[in-house]
């Protein structure tokens, strides 16, 4: 059986990185190729098939991104480790990793596949940092991108990203989770899950929150801390909220564990971004909302209005106006809620199963080594 080394950050506890999420899932699932993950010392392999290799040391706190000594240990790896049939990169393109990548490609000859997890900025040509034998975009929107700038169509393909099932929750359920954290049982419960300092969907979604003007409602700022300028932004958004007059209404939830428990009982996710910078094309937390039947609402013009194509999310304009509108709307009209989340949950359980894009890699892999 043909072994494929994924080459991503540590995958490892705690699961809250998108990308590192995904190849666990996509590796967790295949079933005619075996795979062989970028671990720390000592740890479990956290899938049922498979090993893990400790490329990286002891886990350190309050990063998300490796440091240069780990990305180096990274580049030691490729080109004097253990011999595979197959890589399988997964990161944002930047020229010193994707520098990495080709130069070890050139000397240990190994095919290898790129699952590019986030789309570099507009102003950066994306071609030059293209390095593998197949790059994969995870929505036609970066496919589209990548095509326009001059890849290959040959050398790219679209596959999705996954997310595990997850039950959806009953009306009891909801109630009790609620009732856990001291959140009204019947009021309207809006959750912005997404960054502080990129895509302006912390500030969209506050604004919003505003224009719709409904004292009894809450709105919880469930936000992870990505980099130093998080502090910033927090600050800056904390003196608004006092400003428009709802800092009673805003619970500042920060990074959590609970983070399904309160998607679950939340009415309204709200993910209006501007673009989909330092993020996953499709958000996993937005993929993990549709699976908990949750109406999602997602900004038009980026990769994530994809979702609405199919009636699985909302997609809206990008602004405080349009999102109050929007959720305005689904409460006045029940029926095309019910219908949202209905489709949210059927879209995530059959596109984005992660047994659906793990087969989708397969054929992949056997496409590139035969």
């Amino acid at each position: 059986m043909a072994e494929v080394l994924f080459v991503s950050k540590p995958v490892a506890p705690p699961w809250n990185d998108s990308s590192k999420n995904l190849v666990r899932d996509i590796a967790g699932h295949l079933e005619r190729h075996s795979p062989v993950l970028m671990g720390r010392p000592g740890q479990a392999c956290p899938i049922d098939r498979g090993r893990v290799e400790a490329v990286y040391g002891a886990a350190s706190e309050g990063s998300f991104a490796p440091s240069i000594r780990e990305n180096l240990g990274v580049f030691r790896h490729l080109l004097l480790g253990r011999s595979v049939e197959l890589w399988h990169f997964f990161f944002a393109p930047n020229p010193k990793s994707s520098a990495a990548g080709r130069l070890a490609g050139a000397i240990r000859r190994v095919p290898s596949v790129h699952t590019v997890c986030s789309v570099p900025a507009d102003t950066i040509s994306v071609r030059r940092l293209l390095f593998a034998d197949a790059t994969v975009a995870l929505s036609r929107s970066a496919y589209e991108r990548f095509r326009q700038e001059g890849v290959s169509e040959s050398a790219l393909r679209v596959i999705p990203p996954s997310v595990p099932p997850l039950a959806k929750p009953t009306t009891n359920e909801r109630r009790e989770l609620r009732r856990k954290h001291d959140l009204p049982a019947d009021a309207p419960v809006w959750i912005y899950p997404g960054d502080l300092e990129f895509g302006g969907g912390a500030e969209i979604a506050l604004q919003g929150f505003a224009a719709w003007n409904r004292r009894e409602a809450t709105l919880l700022m469930a936000c992870r801390r990505k980099t130093p300028q998080a502090d910033e932004a927090l600050a800056r958004l904390r003196t608004q909220v006092k400003r428009w007059g709802i800092e009673p209404q805003v619970r500042w939830v920060g990074e959590t564990r609970e983070i399904h428990e309160l998607l679950a009982l939340s009415d309204f996710v709200v993910m209006v971004n501007q673009t989909a910078y330092a993020k996953m094309d499709y958000p996993l937390v937005a993929l993990e909302s549709m699976c908990l039947g949750r109406p999602v609402l997602v900004g038009t013009g980026t990769p994530s209005a994809e979702l609405a194509e199919d009636g699985g999310a909302v997609a809206v304009e990008t602004n405080a106006e349009a999102l109050a509108e929007a959720i305005e709307g689904l409460s006045a009209d029940q029926a095309a809620s019910a219908e949202v989340r209905r489709k949210a949950r059927e879209l995530a359980m059959s596109r984005f199963s992660p047994r659906a894009v793990a087969t989708a890699y397969e054929l992949l892999y056997e496409e590139i080594h035969g």
